[in-house]
């Protein structure tokens, strides 16, 4: 019979957890191969891991480095670790540790000052597009863009770009002699104007420790325990990093999940995690199957939508077992047109918002970015307030830069005098800002009031978990967080495609635009691999949702349009009938993932 461990987890890093997660967390040394399926407790089990190898004194917390892919799960990385009380553990993404390591080695291995970082490489792109006598249009040049960051990703030089592109059967923009034209212009320009691109943090410390001896053993006398997450999502450069990182060591532990690998244009591939035990024949390897994320429905729907894939290797046939209380089957609807769709899902999202339903607590979910704009449409007409991921970031918009200022003035000002509440300290600041009692009236405003809040609730939630916080370490909390691109989570029904959705979730998901030529995507058609990569977005965003989960698609695009588009391909066999769409049940409390 399934054991489940209770207790607070400040006191044991084994309380709290099933069977498979304390097999996880209490495995000896690396290499360990943690195949953790969605919604299965994966961070809960890599924080856990870490903690118990911290309190059995196999390593001090500054001597493990925990890497991630986005900033925002390396901030829940460490947000967890400090409510276990451990602090000083490094939890960052791959670019950001390289980039801290680059800056530290940087003299000593190049002697000069660091050369400062292209964030924006666009206007460099152009340049070496007409160098090249290539495409100089805003379509080209994201084109040219995203092929030198796979080529750099899969360490392919310029020279080898087009004899790899035909090893791989990748689809390219242009002749790949072009491409390849462009690409050593790029190389030419930047490494003339002495600066780097976010490729370059990997590649420059991966000389800096392969080909220096007294900087690697610095390197790896700081550190001796790694863990990363997402491995599915390494790229062959990330892993030519971890493997310097490591040197002849194996205290390493990953996590991931196979039937996740939906990055495979960045150049991300599964195949190191696939294939860790056969490098590490004596790793231990643990399966997390448990979903204590989403309802048994939910479940159901995701093993059947990944187990239709053409062929899955060994490490990706994991089923999940539903752990959460029965709820809503997923519901199916087709519609006339695109509008017409977002009309019926609006109505949807406003109904469960009369029934108590957050609205950070709704998604909707697309393939592309064009698909938003008929909903951010829909929801405004009903003045339902949204948030649409991959727009202006947090911590960039006025009215948070003024509200930081303002903190910043009252925290120098209340030096020596900590606030004795600082939840309302902090609302006093920022209703100077204009956060009020309650929410204004229209999109624009109560976006920027929701903005205000969340720094607000962020305050309640530092207040809560540490003791006589004060506006210092308020400040201090929020440039970190600016700092690793972390923002507060803000309140707003959340429009996000599907690949900015990965590694989030949400009680009720919309899943739309399930048509043949979105979803898949059009270019995918006569490429298995990229109609299998297709699938597994589906099944990401199907298990993004805890408790409510609906999927649509409309036969034509505009009104009056010819009805001639069909369901997607991955909902055959899936859906019961199409009925007229159905309005979402009443919401209740919905269980949060474990």
């Amino acid at each position: 019979m399934q054991t489940v461990r209770t207790g607070r987890a400040d006191r044991d890093p084994l309380d709290g957890l099933d069977d498979e997660q304390c097999a996880a967390v209490s495995a000896p040394r690396g290499p360990v191969c943690v195949l953790a399926g969605a919604g299965t407790g994966k961070t809960r089990a890599i924080t856990r891991r870490i903690a118990q190898l911290v309190r059995t004194g196999h390593v001090a917390p500054g001597q493990v480095l925990a890497v991630t892919f986005t900033a925002r799960a390396a901030g829940e990385l460490r947000t967890r670790l400090r409510d276990l009380g451990i602090a000083g553990v490094q939890a960052r993404t791959f670019h950001a540790a390289a980039l801290r390591q680059l800056r530290y080695f940087w003299p000593q291995v190049v002697g000069d000052q660091p050369w400062p970082l292209l964030e924006h490489k666009l206007r460099l792109v152009g340049q070496a597009a007409q160098r090249a006598g290539a495409g100089a249009g805003a379509d080209d040049l994201r084109d040219f863009a995203g092929e030198i960051e796979w080529a750099k990703a899969s360490l392919v030089t310029a020279a080898d770009y087009p004899a790899a592109v035909a090893a791989a059967r990748r689809a390219t923009p242009v002749p790949p002699a072009q491409v390849a034209a462009v690409y050593a212009a790029y190389e030419e320009l930047k490494n003339r104007n002495r600066m780097l691109d976010f490729d370059d943090l990997l590649l420059h410390t991966v000389a800096a420790l392969e080909e220096h001896c007294a900087v690697a053993q610095e390197f790896r006398d700081r550190y001796r325990c790694f863990v990363v997450d997402e491995y599915q999502d390494v790229t062959p450069l990330q892993q030519r990093l971890l493997d310097a990182w490591l040197g002849a060591r194996d205290d390493l532990t990953v996590v991931g999940d196979a039937n996740q690998t939906i990055y495979s244009f960045a150049g991300a591939t599964p195949r190191f995690l696939l294939e860790f035990t056969r490098r590490f024949p004596d790793a231990v390897t643990v399966r997390l199957h448990r979903d204590y994320r989403s309802t048994p429905q939910v479940v159901w729907l995701a093993n059947r939508v990944i187990s239709a894939a053409a062929s899955r290797p060994a490490g990706a046939r994991l089923q999940l077992t539903g752990q959460q209380p029965p709820g809503p089957q997923p519901s199916f609807a087709e519609h006339d047109d695109e509008a017409a769709e977002a009309d019926a899902v609006a109505e949807a999202i406003a109904e469960l918002l009369r029934h108590g339903t957050p609205a950070a607590e709704i998604a909707v979910l697309y393939r592309v970015n064009a698909q938003s704009e008929a909903y951010e449409r829909a929801l405004d007409a009903r003045e339902i307030p949204f948030q649409v991921r991959g727009g202006e970031r947090f911590f960039h918009r006025p009215e948070i830069r003024a509200a930081i200022r303002a903190l910043r003035a009252a925290a120098t000002a209340a030096t020596g005098n900590p606030a004795v509440d600082l939840g309302g300290t902090v609302r006093a600041v920022l209703a100077r800002q204009g956060l009020t009692t309650q929410p204004p009236a229209g999109s624009a405003a109560r976006s920027r009031w929701e903005s205000l809040r969340a720094l607000a609730e962020l305050a309640d939630d530092l207040a809560g978990s540490t003791a006589d916080a004060d506006l210092g370490q308020l400040v201090a909390e929020i440039d970190a967080r600016a700092d690793a691109a972390h923002p507060p989570a803000v309140q707003g029904v959340t429009l996000a495609s599907l690949h900015s959705a990965k590694g989030l979730e949400w009680d009720a998901v919309f899943l739309v635009g399930l048509v043949d030529g979105t979803l898949p995507i059009q270019y995918a058609e006569g490429d298995q691999a990229a109609l299998e990569e297709e699938r597994r977005l589906l099944y990401v965003g199907v298990t993004r949702a805890r408790r409510r989960l609906a999927l649509s698609w409309a036969l034509s695009r505009s009104a009056g349009g010819r009805r001639s588009r069909r369901r997607s391909r991955f909902v055959h066999g899936l859906v019961p009938q199409v009925d007229p769409p159905p309005r979402l049940p009443p919401a209740t409390a919905g269980s949060k993932r474990r």
